[in-house]
């Protein structure tokens, strides 16, 4: 298969190898790319040549920015919801596939990772990161929220890390990404090609990937860790919030790194950062295909609100950063509305198999 629709499809020797390849959109997942990965996945799996399969990019400065949410907002907006909601519904359940592929599966990610770029990778047996990584889930800036499993994932993060993730889309480096255990290897890119080879000719996945891992250099956030644990672990949004405001009253590096994420969380959709928050409590006790309903459950409620749309159209369509949130300050939000956006069932919930 070409990659006319964005991806594209090898199988060299024992390997079956997955390239995004939609260099305009930085990768952005549409619907036909999501669709043509399940297919070509589900087929590998009965195909006796393929050994193990490898997930890439073709492009150097992005892995994948996420789900083509300026398609999906369009939907929503001309009457197609239920379209949007099928997107959804394929891009969950092929996250779900890889998860459970049983067939060695790698992702090799370098460059910007976020949202829906890593529904396709953090699920995945072997997650390989590359020396220009740039991971984060900054959904709650357009109206949404950390989704592809992030509910299961991020709460599992060390420490309360996960929680400062999903409240404030921040982005870190390869380093910090691995300390977190969000990959499992470190790779440098120039020796992609040989590990290709290797995996092709047949050796196994889990050897070749440790005699090529390196040590990754010391996080760039190490010292804020402690402080993120003791701000971000407060029973409720308002809690973290007074924590910020507390912290950043002082001076240094660590007031300054307090002061900003509390900016960046009063910007950011207010309904989005208490959905955040709620994923983050509720997560734990559920496993990944419960996670990925409740998310589904989310967004097919989401579709009937505004903030999704003024989100997307504020930072991805007229770009001026000037979104109108419904309602508007985090303090008007109110704690049973977001209850139920969890809590009552759908008429089709997300079926997985």
């Amino acid at each position: 298969m070409t990659a006319e629709i964005g991806i594209s499809f090898e199988e060299r020797g024992a390997l079956g190898i997955v390239t995004l390849d939609r260099p305009r959109a930085l990768n952005a997942l549409d619907h036909p790319m999501v669709r043509a990965m399940d297919a070509q996945l589900r087929a590998w799996i009965s195909d006796s040549r393929i050994a193990h399969v490898v997930l890439r990019s073709a492009h150097e400065r992005a892995f994948c920015v996420g789900g083509d949410v300026r398609a999906m907002a369009e939907l929503g907006r001309s009457g197609r919801k239920q379209e949007a909601r099928q997107y959804w519904r394929d891009e969950y359940a092929l996250d779900y596939l890889i998860a459970r592929y049983p067939k060695p599966f790698a992702s090799l990610v370098d460059g910007l990772c976020f949202g829906g770029g890593f529904g396709l990778t953090g699920h995945g047996r072997y997650r390989v990161a590359g020396e220009n990584l740039g991971f984060a889930m900054p959904e709650v800036a357009i109206g949404l929220f950390p989704d592809v499993g992030g509910t299961f994932v991020l709460p599992r993060l060390p420490g309360w890390s996960g929680t400062w993730l999903a409240m404030t889309g921040a982005r870190i480096g390869m380093a910090d990404a691995l300390a977190l255990g969000l990959y499992t290897h470190y790779v440098p890119t120039a020796r992609w090609p040989e590990l290709i080879d290797a995996l092709a000719a047949g050796e196994a996945m889990d050897g070749r990937l440790a005699r090529l891992a390196v040590r990754p250099p010391a996080p760039d956030l190490a010292g804020l860790y402690p402080h993120i644990d003791r701000i971000f672990a407060g029973g409720s949004v308002a809690a973290i919030l007074i924590a910020l405001e507390k912290v950043g009253e002082g001076e240094g590096d660590v007031a300054a790194f307090a002061r900003l994420q509390l900016e960046t969380i009063r910007r950011a959709s207010p309904t989005s950062v208490h959905i955040a928050f709620q994923q983050m409590q509720r997560g734990p006790a559920l496993d990944l295909a419960g996670c990925l309903r409740l998310e589904f459950r989310l967004v097919t409620r989401l579709l009937d609100q505004s903030d999704f749309f003024e989100g997307v159209r504020a930072v991805l369509v007229d770009r001026d950063q000037k979104p109108a949130w419904r309602p508007a300050r985090l303090e008007e939000v109110d704690p049973a509305a977001i209850a139920a956006l969890f809590d009552t069932p759908l008429d089709d919930e997300l079926l997985l198999a």
